[in-house]
């Protein structure tokens, strides 16, 4: 399933021309309020009619100017998760989930109960909206987008309305999403955080327009997008495996430049995970370091170096087949006279790195 995007509108003084095409997986749209994220979804949702261009759903269109084609909303078989679930307090957990059964037009892709125990809230069918906390409503707000046997499914900054507990309590059961159904995802948010967790590809949007596009790892190690993400939030997201748990309560991961030992994690070895490491949090050495309380020390080769507004300089590095970021000060990259092609040790500290940066691989 793909989804394919080329629309221009006019969204107050600002000219949207948007053009990107999505692959499965959990494509994600990040932008700072006012780039056009929404009106994007609610594009391809049908909600909005664009002023021209063309939108497609696994190669189907259902909208096109030239055609004179703008397929209803409720033919174009989408999921569509708001902020804030828009549950129906007056039904049950259950009626709420199989709502939406009643107007579908395709085979289900799973059943109530496979949907129900993916999200975690089987305990949950009887209960009435009122009674559940934020997470529940906006997992039982995803399970009837999913019982609506959608082509693709819309998310509209779902974890926006949360707290931080509620977040990391709905997480992992959209890293679940992801990992065991087969329908595309199309994720806004301006979370760095959460993008690096969920998002297989990122859309980065800038001035109504796409300002980059790629697969996840990428876009988010580009040290020319750190303007866009902010620089606090700069980083890399690795791949990596659990090979062990130690004795001494860390866990240890492979990746594809060396090793990563953090905080004890809950999940069982050979696992794939993902690791979010900020630039921020990278210590950069021209030897390799000794008598040093970090224990990871990953080597690496320069591939660039990007100067900030202020006194920072971003520096991009290859890490076996990944993508490092570290950000130091232009005094030290002078110091070390840092340039591309140069070999560097990449310096992390184990507890630098918060739980909420791991996530399924």
């Amino acid at each position: 399933m793909s989804l394919l995007v080329d629309i221009r509108h006019r969204l107050g003084a600002l000219d949207l021309e948007i053009s990107f095409r999505a692959p499965g997986g959990v494509t994600a749209l990040f932008g700072r309020s006012g780039t056009g994220k929404t009106t994007v979804i609610n594009a391809v949702a049908g909600l909005l009619t664009p002023e021209s261009g063309r939108i497609e759903l696994d190669g189907e269109p259902v909208f096109d100017t030239r055609s004179d084609l703008s397929v209803p909303t409720h033919k174009r078989r989408v999921g569509y998760v708001f902020q804030d679930g828009r549950l129906f307090p007056h039904l049950s957990v259950r009626q709420n989930l199989t709502y939406g059964e009643r107007f579908a037009r395709a085979k289900p892709r799973a059943s109530l109960a496979e949907v129900s125990e993916l999200l975690g809230i089987s305990d949950l069918l009887e209960r009435r909206p009122g009674g559940l906390s934020g997470g529940e409503k906006q997992r039982v707000a995803i399970g009837r987008a999913l019982l609506s046997r959608p082509r693709i499914l819309l998310m509209d900054e779902p974890l926006a309305a949360l707290d931080s507990a509620r977040k990391a309590e709905i997480l992992p059961f959209l890293e679940r999403l992801r990992d065991h159904t087969d329908i595309p995802i199309l994720y806004v948010s301006h979370s760095v955080a959460e993008i690096a967790r969920l998002a297989t590809t990122v859309v980065v949007l800038e001035g109504g327009s796409v300002a980059r596009s790629g697969p996840a790892e990428h876009v988010l190690s580009d040290p020319g997008m750190v303007r866009q993400i902010g620089v606090r939030d700069a980083g890399a997201v690795l791949p990596a495996t659990i090979t062990r748990h130690h004795n001494d309560g860390l866990t240890e991961l492979s990746v594809s430049g060396g090793r990563l030992f953090l905080p004890e994690m809950d999940t069982a070895p050979g696992t794939a995970t993902r690791v979010r490491i900020l630039a921020h949090d990278v210590i950069l050495s021209r030897a390799l370091p000794q008598g040093l309380s970090a224990l990871n020390i990953l080597s690496a080769t320069i591939l660039a170096l990007r100067d900030g507004d202020g006194p920072g300089v971003i520096v991009q590095m290859q890490c076996g087949e990944d993508r490092l970021l570290a950000r130091i000060t232009r005094r030290s990259a002078d110091v070390m006279a840092l340039q591309p092609g140069d070999h560097i040790h990449a310096v992390i500290k184990s507890v630098s790195i918060a739980r909420t940066d791991v996530g399924a691989g």
